[in-house]
């Protein structure tokens, strides 16, 4: 597993500014991981429900090259097909931010991959035992030869091989569209409600990822003149309920910052950047103060 780098504050234009990798750095490819002090009950917590996402650059260069090693994205996940071994990552990363900027949780479902489209949904199924859970793509790695996927330590509870470290699994993507019309928005696997003596994990708010840093904004505009800021404030305001202010720049004092936020959900953030765009109100950037 890899740590990640530290997040420069400031302005990003169109999505995080991201090491390729990561959460994916060379050093997770060697530092070791743990899951939580004791094992958790798990089975409460509901996997991955796919759903159409809007995609940004965050995540997503392609080449990049980890470890001296280059890899090209597919372009998009469709018809992804892979038997390999999936490993997981656990303490060490929970906390730090993802590929996309998203806040890792080790309880929640989600996983690392290399070469998949971030976001992708997949299935992965546990070839030892038979068992299938569906994750969230929002992560790179794992950097390890032979390993395909990098699951939470929640997805491989599920699966049944945290104490063995590694399994051999399918992963196979899933298309949130088909998905949706054949499943409609019903869960992806209705938690199980099973007897256990083990203390029940912390529910991460959505199983699928999509935290973000409590200093995430969305920056709209920036103008020289204070009445055009409050005007694409006011066209703001009709968009979202999240607050809209407008703050003189740091290291510009003429300048106004027309700003959405803080927001705490990147699903959330994506529709809005991209309904802004639509309605040619600007090209919003995501700012992390």
């Amino acid at each position: 597993m890899l740590t990640r780098l530290p997040i420069k504050a400031g302005l990003v234009a169109g999505g995080f500014l991201l090491l390729t990798a990561c959460v994916s750095t060379p050093e997770r490819a060697v530092q070791k991981d743990s899951g939580p002090e004791q094992p958790l009950d798990v089975a409460h917590i509901p996997d991955a429900v796919p759903r159409w996402e809007p995609r940004t650059n965050a995540g997503n260069k392609s080449p990049y090259t980890v470890l001296g090693k280059t890899y090209e994205l597919l372009p998009d996940a469709n018809g992804y097909r892979e038997q390999g071994l999936a490993s997981w990552y656990g303490r060490k990363f929970h906390g730090r931010q993802t590929s996309n900027g998203e806040v890792y949780d080790m309880y929640g479902m989600t996983a690392a991959h290399k070469t998949l489209p971030i976001p992708s949904f997949v299935r992965v199924r546990n070839l030892e035992n038979g068992r299938e859970v569906i994750v969230r793509v929002n992560d790179r790695g794992p950097f390890h030869d032979g390993r395909i996927i990098d699951l939470t330590y929640t997805a491989a509870k599920k699966l049944g091989f945290v104490e063995q470290g590694t399994a051999s699994v399918e992963v196979v993507a899933i298309d949130p569209v088909v998905w949706a019309r054949e499943n409609g928005h019903s869960p992806a696997s209705e938690p199980q409600a099973i007897a256990s003596a083990e203390t029940a994990a912390p529910a991460p708010r959505e199983s699928a990822g999509y935290d973000l840093p409590a200093n995430t904004f969305l920056q709209a505009g920036a103008f020289g003149s204070e009445d055009s800021a409050h005007a694409l404030r006011e066209k703001l305001l009709d968009l979202t309920s999240l607050p809209v202010f407008i703050t003189p720049a740091d290291t510009l004092k003429s300048l106004f910052r027309v700003r959405i936020g803080p927001i705490s959900d990147n699903f959330e953030l994506l529709n809005l950047q991209q309904r802004i765009r639509q309605l040619n109100l600007g090209i919003p950037h995501i700012v992390q103060e």
